[in-house]
């Protein structure tokens, strides 16, 4: 089963992700914020990380290079929900900010649990057809 860490200050977008996980069969560690990821991190194993890009107590993207520093082969999602002011004013790519820093994905919330689990599963390396079989 796999493990996946999300670390999200907000507490209804965790609670929401890790009800969605668990009910896919992954085994969810919820943290609320950088430090206690961080903690979760040095204390388990995990197959993909789920990271807000801001958080409280750590600054914009301090998140994403600290996450990928202390465990660069785990693949890390980065999500933000960044609302930008206008079309008009050009604004700050973040998940691709996001990318530069070590993210291997991006997710704009909201995003459907669709799109999550996709995410997660090309992750994984699970992006094989199910219904495909190899040639003999």
């Amino acid at each position: 089963m796999p493990r996946i860490l999300v670390v999200d200050d907000d507490p209804m977008v965790g609670a929401t992700i890790e009800v969605l996980l668990q009910r896919q069969g992954f085994d969810v560690t919820l943290t609320d914020g950088g430090e206690t990821g961080l903690a979760a991190l040095e204390s388990q194993t995990f197959d993909v990380m789920l990271v807000d890009i801001f958080m409280p107590h750590m600054r914009g993207f301090e998140s994403i290079r600290i996450f990928h520093e202390r465990a660069p082969a785990i693949p890390l999602i980065a999500m933000s929900g960044y609302a930008f002011a206008s079309s008009a004013s050009p604004s700050p790519d973040f998940l691709r900010m996001a990318l530069e820093l070590g993210a291997t994905r991006c997710l704009r919330k909201p995003f459907t649990p669709e799109v999550l689990l996709t995410t997660i599963r090309e992750s994984l390396g699970e992006t094989a057809p199910k219904d495909k079989k190899e040639a003999p």
